[in-house]
């Protein structure tokens, strides 16, 4: 039987509640590098409640801190497609500040991995995911308009760089494979622990509905199925019915089931909490959404032969091995390409650029 926390929390004072985390859910990290994963979708301001809070992210740096780990790093991968993008959502959501000089751009190191060969071989995840001894994940109390709620397992998403999202959303064609999808790239490497910020939740059509509402609580566990369980037990959803978790069941991660739960604290469901009007077959047939992924799967790197000094740059910094220089001009292997902007940033002769 798997434990979830529930605890009063404002944003002036979830260092107590973190503390109370940490007591119910203890962790080894002396001596460990320790990987903190926001969620951190998109630029936004604090109050918009899009990502996790700042003073949410701060809370659990200090008190990782004070075990004393090797390392500590900082990221996530937002929803925007070049790594760039990273830096500038870390800075606007004040998640930078909060990450006290541990932020690193995870997106632009990148290991391959065996995949689902049902969806794609192989996908490019960001190193420290699967080198970090421990991680920790912090997601969202949100509503989401392809999976219903965003919580403990949809935050693994972040662990992959570059418009390879954009691939995986089209490979999966409709929501039920996406839920499935999104399940295999969770079990990747499942993290330790999750915190997630409900102080404030967000409701309507999310991850980026301006419908937010205050809860005032912080969630936590050591297993992502039950803990999305309580999530969507809040929003009055049934979670049985949520195919991203029976489809977590049938591989062995966790259940849903809440009499198989141990809840530490007051589970309240709450009154009229505003679901997706939809089941998520609106984004998955989307025109616009749908031309958005065509453009973005269809960016590859553009080299100038009249600035290229075959310098191997790029080569040398592409996370996945997606570029060789067979005859002095670098080539790329579209299939391995995860349209990370790497290359582009990297190379002296400003020679590449996307298109």
């Amino acid at each position: 039987m798997h434990t979830v926390m529930i605890h009063a929390a404002s944003y002036d004072n979830v260092r107590q509640a973190v503390d109370r985390v940490f007591e119910t859910f203890p962790l080894a990290l002396t001596g460990k590098t320790v990987l903190i994963k926001p969620n951190a979708l998109r630029a936004s301001k604090p109050e918009e409640g899009i990502v996790t809070h700042p003073a949410v992210l701060r809370a659990v740096v200090e008190r990782v801190e004070e075990e004393r780990p090797a390392c500590i790093v900082v990221g996530d991968n937002p929803g925007a497609f070049d790594y760039g993008a990273n830096e500038r959502t870390f800075r606007e959501t004040g998640l930078m500040d909060a990450a006290k000089g541990y932020y690193v751009n995870i997106g632009v190191d990148s290991t391959r991995v065996a995949f689902h060969p049902e969806f794609m071989e192989s996908v490019g995840v960001s190193r420290i995911v699967l080198e970090a001894d421990v991680v920790i994940s912090l997601p969202k109390f949100k509503t989401h308009g392809l999976t219903v709620i965003t919580g403990a397992v949809k935050n693994s998403y972040g662990i992959l760089p570059g418009a390879q999202k954009a691939r995986l959303h089209k490979a999966a064609g409709s929501p039920r494979r996406f839920h499935d999808l999104l399940v295999e790239v969770f079990r990747l490497r499942v993290p330790d622990l999750f915190i997630v910020d409900a102080v404030t939740g967000m409701e309507g059509n999310g991850p980026a509905s301006p419908e937010l509402r205050s809860i005032g609580l912080i969630l936590a566990g050591d297993n992502a199925v039950a803990v999305d369980a309580v999530i969507a037990h809040m929003m009055g959803c049934d979670p049985g019915t949520l195919r991203f978790l029976q489809r977590a069941k049938e591989l062995g991660l966790g259940d849903y089931d809440l009499d198989r739960i141990r809840v530490v604290g007051e589970l309240v469901r709450l009154a009229n909490y505003r679901l997706p009007p939809l089941s998520g077959e609106a984004i998955m047939t989307n025109e616009r959404i749908q031309q958005l992924f065509e453009a973005k799967m269809s960016l590859r790197p553009r080299v100038d032969a009249a600035l290229c000094t075959a310098c191997g740059t790029c080569v040398d910094h592409c996370p996945v091995s997606a570029l060789s220089m067979p005859q002095d001009l670098p080539q790329v292997d579209p299939a391995v390409c995860i349209t990370c902007f790497c290359c582009q940033e990297m190379c002296p002769e400003k020679a590449i650029a996307l298109g």
